[in-house]
């Protein structure tokens, strides 16, 4: 399926906040009366990589995808450019979701669509639906979508289908649609979980990198210790769906690991 260009005019972003993200006393309950997230508090300033750790099922991708609200909260407040998301109706939703970039665990591409138009996908909040559907998008967004394929290595791959891929390579494509909505935040849930550990540290730098370019902040889920040390800025550690480490690499110790992850078996 070929990508058409066409004119368009984009609506002014609105303005930057010092602080990018709140998030107050945010719920989760699947069930009434189990919470997964318990009264959870954070605020994300406007740049830099937030590692969030901890062990299967303490609420890390519940959090995640609780400030795009693709799990919609129980109760609490997240603020993102001045706007609680969590009060939002579907069409302000949309709108504010342009501003943030979803990087997902199992990559979440068209795998009929080629490389270019998974990447173009990142700009269909952006244009009207008849337009999205026809993938009419306006040169410059072409033009960026090539530069972005570019910048994280993958430009001789733009007009190949996705599902001949390898998984790193698709990731990347991740990272690129991720990026072609311009965002303000990043969101990555997992995005190394299922690559080896070289890809992984690939995968993590590129994050890291194109993120500090923009200067806007990252948040990411990842179960490997060693790669949050490696590239966060700040290690968030939950257990049981609470917050009970927040910190920069360097002061989180075996300590604060036994607390997160439990047990000492790991450890050794």
């Amino acid at each position: 399926m070929s990508v058409t260009a066409s004119a368009s005019t984009q609506p002014p972003d609105a303005p930057k906040h010092a602080t990018s993200l709140v998030i107050n006393k945010l719920r989760k309950e699947y069930r009434a009366g189990q919470p997964v997230l318990h009264d959870v508090s954070l605020t994300i300033e406007g740049r830099g990589l937030t590692a969030i750790i901890g062990p299967s099922g303490t609420g890390k991708s519940t959090l995640i995808r609780c400030i795009n609200r693709l799990v919609e909260p129980t109760s609490g407040e997240i603020l993102f450019r001045g706007q609680d998301i969590v009060r939002l109706n579907r069409p302000e939703l949309r709108a504010a979701r342009r501003h943030m970039g979803m990087i997902f665990q199992e990559y979440n591409l068209v795998e009929r669509l080629s490389v270019i138009e998974n990447v173009l996908c990142g700009r269909l909040g952006y244009v009207p639906a008849w337009r999205a559907w026809l993938r009419w998008f306006p040169p410059s967004d072409i033009e960026r979508a090539f530069q972005l394929l570019e910048a994280v290595g993958l430009a001789d791959f733009a007009t190949q289908r996705a599902d001949q891929l390898s998984g790193g390579q698709r990731q990347r494509v991740g990272i690129a649609r991720a990026l072609m909505q311009e965002p303000q935040l990043v969101l990555a849930d997992e995005p190394t979980s299922s690559l080896d550990p070289k890809t992984s540290v690939e995968i993590m730098e590129l994050i890291a990198s194109r993120a500090a370019e923009r200067n806007i902040p990252a948040i990411v889920n990842m179960h490997n210790v060693e790669l949050a040390r490696r590239f966060a800025d700040r290690i968030v550690g939950m257990a049981k769906g609470a917050i009970v480490f927040d910190g920069p690499p360097h002061t989180l110790k075996d300590s604060h690991l036994l607390e997160i992850y439990g047990g000492e078996g790991w450890l050794e």
